[in-house]
């Protein structure tokens, strides 16, 4: 999943309909009133204003000046946090992984995932994202979680520290496996 497209659909979730309303109205000037009227969504909108190459992965001025304007600074303190974490410029290949570890912690670690990988230190935004990613498999939401820890620490990524957060959150078992 692209990140940029998971946030703006995020972003679509959280929007109420007075919310949306203003938007539309805020971008008339870039974008017909007829298109308008066809929108139902934020996601539509955001569709929209991509074509318009009004906003982008790199191009979030726009973006943020609209969200400034309704008053959802939540929502514009996740898209710095989206600019903060390197997202705009990511490249799209993943990082080399320690599999074995990884594939260990996803076929060992349920529903407690969260805990681990808060205990990595990953942004909460980054969870959200991931979750609206994949809403209904577990286990992915847990490896692209490490996956994202992985791209986050760089070459600082090391097995002990899963091994140590793993048994900060009285993984044990898992800890152990790795260790093997």
């Amino acid at each position: 999943m692209d990140p940029f497209f998971t946030l703006l659909h995020s972003f679509s979730l959280s929007l109420q309909e007075q919310e949306l309303e203003s938007l539309k109205f805020l971008c008339r000037p870039q974008i017909g009133k007829r298109k308008l009227e066809l929108v139902q969504s934020g996601l539509g909108l955001f569709n929209l204003l991509m074509e318009q190459q009004l906003i982008g992965r790199d191009r979030l001025d726009f973006l943020e000046g609209l969200l400034r304007s309704i008053k959802r600074e939540d929502l514009v303190s996740q898209l710095k946090q989206f600019v903060e974490d390197g997202e705009v410029n990511a490249p799209g290949d993943q990082p080399d992984v320690h599999e074995r570890p990884i594939e260990i912690i996803c076929e060992s670690v349920g529903k407690e995932w969260k805990m681990l990988v808060r205990k990595l230190g990953l942004s909460e935004v980054k969870m959200d994202r991931i979750i609206a990613a994949y809403p209904l498999n577990l286990r992915e939401q847990l490896f692209q979680s490490l996956r994202e820890w992985q791209k986050w620490k760089g070459k600082d990524a090391k097995v002990s520290d899963l091994i140590k957060a793993l048994r900060g959150c009285h993984m044990n078992l898992v800890a152990d496996k790795i260790e093997e």
